[in-house]
């Protein structure tokens, strides 16, 4: 039986040696198993760090370009609205502030972290509210400068119509001054020319030349209610029928304007016109025979001709 039994436990023993060395091979496989599962986990993750930092730095770049896409969009407005401001008489302080800081912020660099994005786009944010706000202002201020405009004009209108209306005044005053010009000026009538010989005997001309020591006009000045009672100076012409004025300086003569022109008289006298149809009386002593022709008296004052009559020497 004892041998029995011994013989039993040699069986046995090596039935038993296998499992052990198994047993080991498996934790090994296990461990590396463990090891790889591990280093892959570890991989994915830094995998999706590094995909979700690309990504977190591709979309603050995006929001960096726009963000300054929308700076620059509001610098270009900030120039329109102060132009139209200033144009319209509004005060543009707050947008030339405002168009400062907006070049500020775009001449700065464009790698910005992103708190530093944030706070740019709450600025864009302030900035837009801004030009809303100048928006309302502006309006208000298109419709104060119609008001004004259609104000401007209506005092235009009635400005040019009260010109019209002082022009059309002014020509009716020079009109009527023109008027009462004419017929102010004095006319002469009765005209009567006298050849007076050496021992004074007068005669109506036509007269022989030999016959006139001297001549003698005489006329009335014509009565005239629009003409002021003043002092005149009241000339005579005796113009030959070649156009030549008799005329001697030595004997009263002397020049006067007429028609912007210089002319020569014969004999002037000065009296106060006072409408009472007074009469006049020239003597005129040549101190040479008058050739025959036909001759012409011309009576003038004040730069016009009251009146004229021919005569004629045989």
């Amino acid at each position: 039986m004892a041998e029995q039994t011994q013989e039993n436990q040699n069986q046995k023993s090596p039935s038993q040696t296998p499992p052990k060395k198994s047993n080991r091979n498996t934790v090994i496989v296990v461990i590396l198993a463990v090891i790889v599962v591990a280093q892959a986990i570890k991989i994915y993750i830094d995998h999706q760090e590094s995909v979700a930092k690309d990504t977190q730095l591709m979309s603050t770049e995006e929001d960096l370009a726009v963000t300054m896409q929308k700076l620059t969009d509001i610098s270009e407005e900030l120039d329109q609205k102060i132009i139209e401001i200033e144009k319209l008489g509004g005060n543009v302080e707050e947008l030339e502030k405002a168009k400062a800081e907006v070049e500020a912020e775009l001449n700065r660099t464009r790698k910005r972290d992103r708190k530093a994005i944030s706070d740019l786009q709450d600025k864009v944010d302030g900035f837009q509210e801004l030009l809303k706000a100048k928006d309302e202002e502006l309006t208000k201020l298109r419709e104060v400068n119609k008001v004004l405009l259609t104000e401007n004009t209506s005092l235009k209108t009635e400005k040019n119509e009260l010109f019209d209306s002082l022009s059309m005044v002014n020509e009716s005053k020079d009109e009527l001054a023109s008027k009462v010009a004419i017929a102010s000026q004095l006319k002469v009538e009765n005209i009567l020319i006298l050849a007076v010989n050496e021992r004074g005997r007068e005669r109506e001309m036509p007269a022989k030349s030999k016959q006139i020591d001297k001549l003698k006009v005489t006329f009335n000045i014509a009565e005239n209610n629009v003409a002021p009672i003043e002092g005149k100076d009241i000339l005579i012409r005796i113009v030959d029928d070649k156009g030549q004025v008799i005329f001697d300086i030595a004997k009263g003569s002397g020049t006067f304007m007429f028609n912007n022109k210089e002319e020569f008289y014969t004999a002037n006298q000065e009296i106060l016109f006072d409408n009472t149809k007074q009469q006049l009386s020239f003597e005129y002593t040549k101190g040479s025979e008058y050739e025959p022709g036909v001759y012409l008296l011309e009576v003038y004052t004040d730069g016009y001709k009251m009146g004229s009559q021919q005569f004629e020497v045989k």
